[in-house]
């Protein structure tokens, strides 16, 4: 029998409670192992979760869990990067194998909890620290193995995509659907960590980390959100036949790496343009396998404690055989990789300029581009208001973002531009 104790009995924590207990005989049958859940901790042990949990196994003391000489395997399921690293510390110390669902702590500390783990000879899960039910964190560690990783693209953030996806269909403005998106409990009441893109690029790191096999963290992650675009720029994303996404983008070019969240146009019609609601989705590319997509819920309590589940499983497998910590747990300890700077990141751009409407304005905001190596794929200009500012549309070929940041900041200067540019970054096959 392999003993569980939980640590956090919120949303995940009821669903990995669930699920243990309800799928306890078809875990053993799958598994042939008896996995029992022991312990469970948390400061509130009154409300209802709308679960039965049998007698004896709740408790407020999250170290008397730790400590249990009796359980296998702790699950670090409380969040957040200050007393979640304590507590997984010191379950590791005392020898017990961890699995935890807490991208923050994995992307900011993560380095030091694998190596503390690789020394203690204990395993660390995390599958249900990126894109919940979606176990990507197998397919990179596991399933394409044999592939030197070329790509991965994500849709990790199951709220801003809400948001976007309102945007697009109801041609809505982002604080409405921001605010219904509160209301039906998809936004947090603080949604910063959302639609700042901060939950992104946790995610992001840490499957850079695995892709790349290189220790990234939060802070080598470039980060924006989505909170400025406007209904305005997706419709003149689809008319140019493209889908606004938040994607988490992390790709090797010439031996370095990319690592970058922000609001990006994709091909509408690429399947992960069509990933819509709260759905997430990651996209990767292997130089063996191609490419591959893989789609599902990133979110929720029973997503969510399926991944966790999952891990438990396979860790107690390997108790069970033998084998469990024999192996290097610490993604990014084989092949260091250096980090491509932002600047000198190169990628198609949309500009949408509001400018006067009268003669030369267009070949002067041409010129400047041209100036700074930007090569013009395509442009829209409509409603003709002369002497009056109007959107001027301009889709570019590659472009480096050092280029593209010095000439928006001269035309920005230009009197015939009414306001700052709004510029995004464009993803797929050049066209023009």
């Amino acid at each position: 029998m392999i003993n569980i104790g939980i640590l956090g009995f919120g949303t995940v924590g009821t669903g990995t409670a669930r699920i243990l207990l309800k799928n306890r005989r078809l875990l053993k049958e799958r598994t042939g192992v008896d996995i029992n859940l022991r312990r469970i901790a948390d400061l509130d042990i009154t409300r209802d979760r709308g679960i039965k949990i049998p007698g004896g196994i709740l408790t407020t003391s999250a170290a008397s869990v730790i400590a249990d000489p009796e359980i296998h395997i702790i699950v670090e399921l409380i969040g957040g990067t200050t007393l979640a690293k304590e507590f997984v510390l010191q379950a590791i110390r005392n020898g017990k194998h961890v699995v935890t669902a807490n991208k923050a702590l994995l992307a900011t500390h993560g380095i030091e909890i694998f190596r503390a783990a690789d020394k203690a000879g204990v395993e660390i899960g995390f599958e249900a620290s990126v894109a919940g039910g979606i176990p990507i964190i197998k397919v990179l560690r596991e399933g394409l193995v044999a592939n030197r990783i070329k790509a991965v693209y994500g849709i990790i953030n199951g709220t801003t995509n809400y948001i976007l996806t309102k945007m697009t269909t109801e041609k809505a403005e982002y604080a409405d659907v921001l605010k219904e998106a509160q209301k039906l409990g998809y936004a947090e009441a603080d949604p910063t960590y959302d639609v700042e893109g901060v939950d992104s690029a946790h995610k992001l790191a840490i499957l850079a980390s695995l892709a790349f096999g290189s220790p990234f963290t939060l802070k080598d992650v470039h980060r924006e959100g989505i909170s400025w675009i406007s209904p305005m720029d997706i419709e003149f994303a689809q008319e140019l036949g493209y889908t606004i996404k938040l994607l988490g983008i992390t790709k090797e070019t010439n031996g370095k790496v990319e690592l970058r969240v922000h609001p990006t146009m994709l091909p509408s019609a690429f399947l992960i343009s069509k990933v819509d609601g709260v759905f997430n989705a990651v996209y990767v590319e292997g130089d063996a396998v191609g490419s591959t997509l893989y789609y599902g819920r990133g979110a929720g309590d029973l997503p969510t404690g399926s991944a966790v589940v999952s891990d438990i499983a396979d860790i107690s497998r390997h108790i069970i055989s033998g084998s469990a910590g024999k192996f290097s747990v610490c993604p990014g300890a084989a092949r260091p990789m250096p980090l491509m700077k932002m600047a000198d990141v190169t990628s198609m751009y949309y500009f949408r300029f509001s400018a006067i409407d009268k003669p030369g304005v267009l070949s002067k905001i041409s010129g400047i581009l041209g100036k700074h190596n930007i090569s013009i794929a395509s442009v829209i200009q409509k409603d003709r208001h002369e002497g009056k500012a109007v959107p001027l549309v301009v889709l570019t070929h590659r472009a480096r973002e050092k280029d593209v940041m010095s000439a928006v900041k001269e035309i920005n200067r230009l009197q015939i531009v009414a306001g700052k540019a709004i510029y995004i970054r464009v993803e797929g096959k050049e066209t023009g």
